[in-house]
C-alpha cells in the first residue's frame, strides 16, 4: 500500500477526446457548441435554462445535462483479417458540474446498447463513465469524499490492458472502480490533528472467460478487491511549540483480492520532523515502524496434481488450506527529503529513505501558473493489487476534471494525472510498483490541450509452493504517451484529436511484449436547438511479437440531443 505523503499513480480517465470513435466511454462535447449550452449561470445568477438548476441550501451550483444518442458505426479490420463490423448504438448519458461553497465535482456518466448488423459479434451494452465529488459536511472540519469509474479495456493473452479500444471483439472487458470515505481536520490548541478513513470496491468483468494463445502460461487475470485504509496523525507547526514542527502518525491499509484470497496488510507508525531553513524552503525527516504482509491460499488441485479452473477462466481457491505467506516485513522505515513552496502555484517535494527492505524514492512536482495551464509529475513507489492501484489513481483525479481531455488522462484547473500505468496489466498478482507520471494542461480561447506520459515497473509477489508463484519476483514494464487536442470552429462547430502509445514488456518470453496505438478524430456541428451532429474516424491497432498484429480503422456519423 503506501503512505501518506507517497504518491501512487494518480489520475483517471476524464472521458475520450472524442464522441464518436470511442463511443464506449461516458462523454460529453469537447466544447460546447451553440448558444444553448452556455456554462453554469455564476453565483447569484440563473440557470442558462438548459438542464441546468442551481441547487437549494447549499448554494451548490448545479449544471446538468442529459442527453439521448444515436449513432452508426463501422469497423474494418485492416490486419490480420479483412472483417468488417457495423452496428447501431443508442445511447443515454449525463455530464453534471458541481462548483459550490461546500460541494465540488464533476459526474459523467453514460449507458450504451449496441445493435449488431454484420459481424462475428452479437449485441452488447456497456455502462461507462466518471465521478469525482468532495462534500464538506461541516466547512473545513469534516467533508466526505467519493469517486467511482467505469472503463472499457481490451485484455491481451499476456494479461496487458488498453484503454478504450474500438474492438467488439471477445478480449473486451469492463473495470468498474469505487471509493469513499470521510476525512476530519481540526486544532486542539497548537496541535493540528487530522484522520481519514477509505474503502473502495473493484471488479473486472468479462464477456466470456479467458484463455490463453497457445504455448503461452495462464495468466490469473484479476476479478474483483476491497481495500480500506485509515489515517491518524496530530501535530505542531515549526515555531508554535519548538522550532521544528513535529508530527505523530499512524495508519493502516488492507486490500482482499478474490483471486486465491490473497491479502496485503499494512500497519505502520512514524514521528516527523519538519525544519524551516527560508521562507520557502523546508527539510524533512521520518522516522518509524512497518509491518507489511502479503498472503494468499493455493489452488484447488484436481486427482493429477493440476490446478482446477473455473468457469470465468480463473483459479479455484482452496479454501481448506491454510495462508500461504508471500511476503512479510517487520522494521524500521525511514526517509529524508525537501519541501519547495515558493508560491501557491509551484511546490517540490523529493524524498529518499528506506523501505520494504530496500532503497525508496518517491516525490512530487506542481506547477499551475495560472487556471489555464499546470503541470504535475510524480514519482511513486509501493506495494498494491489492482484494486487498491485504481482506487489511489481515482482518489488524484482533480474534482474539475474536464470531460474530453487526452486518453487515458483527466486534467484539471490545478491538477491531472493519467491511468495508463494503473491499468497495463489486469493480472491478479500483488506487486510492487514503482514509476513517473506526468501530465500538462494548457487552455487559450476555445483550444484545450493535454499531454500525458509515463513509465511503470512492477515486481510481482506470491507465495512459494502455490499456483501464482511462477509469477513472483518477475518484473514487467509499461511506457506510455497520450496525447489529445479540441477547440471551437465557429460558433456552432467544435473538433477534437486525439493519439496514444503504450509499450507492455511482460518481463518473460513466453508472454512476450505488446505495443497499443490510436489515432481518433472527430467533428461536432450543432444543427439546431440542443441537437448536435458527430462524424468520428480512427485508428486502433495492437502489435505483438507472440501473436498476429491486429489494425483496425473506424467510422462513426451520429445525433445527440441534450435534455
Amino acid at each position: 500500500m503506501k503512505r501518506a505523503r507517497s504518491l501512487i499513480l494518480g489520475g483517471l480517465l476524464a472521458g475520450p477526446c472524442l464522441a464518436g470513435a470511442t463511443a464506449a466511454e461516458a462523454q460529453v462535447l469537447p466544447y460546447q457548441v451553440g448558444s444553448d449550452d452556455r456554462p453554469a449561470a455564476p453565483s447569484g445568477g440563473g440557470s442558462d435554462g438548459h438542464g441546468s438548476a442551481r441547487g437549494v441550501g447549499s448554494g451548490v451550483r448545479t449544471t446538468i445535462r442529459p442527453y439521448l444518442e444515436v449513432t452508426q458505426n463501422l469497423l474494418a479490420q485492416i490486419t490480420p483479417g479483412n472483417d468488417v463490423v457495423t452496428y447501431t448504438a443508442l445511447a443515454a448519458g449525463v455530464d453534471a458540474t458541481l462548483a459550490g461553497r461546500r460541494t465540488q465535482g464533476q459526474i459523467s456518466v453514460r449507458y450504451e446498447r449496441r445493435f449488431v448488423e454484420k459481424g462475428q459479434v452479437g449485441d452488447s451494452d456497456t455502462i461507462s463513465g466518471l465521478a469525482r465529488v468532495s462534500h464538506q459536511l461541516i466547512l473545513r472540519t469534516l467533508s466526505i469524499d467519493a469517486g467511482a469509474l467505469a472503463a472499457r479495456t481490451r485484455v491481451e493473452a499476456n494479461g496487458s490492458a488498453s484503454l478504450n479500444p474500438l474492438s467488439v471483439n471477445d478480449a473486451i472487458s469492463q473495470v468498474y472502480s469505487v471509493y469513499a470515505g470521510p476525512n476530519l481536520t481540526t486544532h486542539a490548541g497548537d496541535v493540528a490533528i487530522n484522520a481519514n478513513y477509505l474503502a473502495g470496491y473493484t471488479k473486472l468483468t468479462q464477456k466470456n472467460a479467458y484463455q490463453p494463445a497457445a504455448g503461452q502460461p495462464r495468466i490469473d487475470l484479476f476479478n474483483h478487491s476491497l481495500m480500506q485504509s485509515a489515517q491518524v496523525s496530530a501535530g505542531t507547526k515549526a515555531g508554535t511549540v519548538l522550532p521544528v514542527g513535529l508530527v505523530a502518525s499512524a495508519g493502516w491499509d488492507r486490500e482482499d483480492i478474490s483471486n486465491l484470497d490473497q491479502r496485503i496488510d499494512d500497519k505502520r507508525a512514524g514521528l516527523q520532523a519538519t525544519l524551516p531553513v527560508s521562507r520557502t524552503v523546508q527539510l524533512v525527516g521520518d522516522v518509524g515502524w512497518e509491518h507489511i504482509r502479503v498472503s494468499s491460499r493455493d489452488a484447488l488441485r484436481n486427482a493429477n496434481g493440476n490446478p482446477v479452473i473455473g468457469s470465468d477462466g480463473r483459479y479455484v481457491t482452496d479454501k481448506s488450506q491454510p495462508r500461504r505467506i508471500a511476503y512479510d516485513s517487520d522494521g524500521l522505515t525511514w526517509d529524508v527529503g525537501v519541501m519547495w513552496r515558493p508560491s501557491r502555484r509551484t511546490s517540490l517535494s523529493a524524498f529518499i529513505g528506506r523501505r520494504y527492505d530496500s532503497t525508496t524514492y518517491f516525490g512530487s512536482f506542481s506547477y499551475a501558473p495560472n487556471t489555464r495551464s499546470s503541470l504535475n509529475i510524480s514519482v511513486f513507489d509501493g506495494i498494491s493489487g489492482f484494486g487498491s492501484s485504481l482506487s489511489n489513481a481515482l482518489r488524484q483525479v482533480p474534482t474539475d476534471f474536464a470531460a474530453g481531455g487526452a486518453t487515458g488522462c483527466g486534467i484539471g484547473a490545478t491538477g491531472g494525472s493519467c491511468v495508463n500505468g494503473a491499468l497495463s496489466s489486469v493480472s491478479s498478482s500483488v506487486f510492487r510498483q514503482r514509476g513517473v507520471s506526468a501530465t500538462y494542461g494548457f487552455a487559450m480561447g476555445r483550444l484545450r490541450l493535454g499531454v500525458g506520459a509515463g513509465y511503470v515497473r512492477r515486481r510481482f509477489i506470491a507465495a512459494p509452493g502455490t499456483v501464482l508463484a511462477q509469477a513472483n519476483g518477475t518484473v514487467d514494464q509499461n511506457w506510455y504517451v497520450t496525447g489529445g487536442v479540441s477547440g471551437q470552429l465557429g460558433r456552432d462547430a467544435s473538433f477534437s484529436v486525439a493519439v496514444y502509445d503504450a509499450w507492455y514488456d511482460s518481463g518473460t518470453a513466453l508472454l512476450g511484449t505488446t505495443n497499443s496505438y490510436g489515432i481518433y478524430a472527430s467533428y461536432y456541428r450543432r444543427l439546431a436547438d440542443r441537437l448536435t451532429a458527430t462524424a468520428s474516424v480512427g485508428l486502433d491497432g495492437v502489435s505483438r511479437d507472440l501473436a498476429a498484429d491486429q489494425l483496425e480503422a473506424t467510422g462513426l456519423i451520429g445525433l445527440r440531443y441534450t435534455l
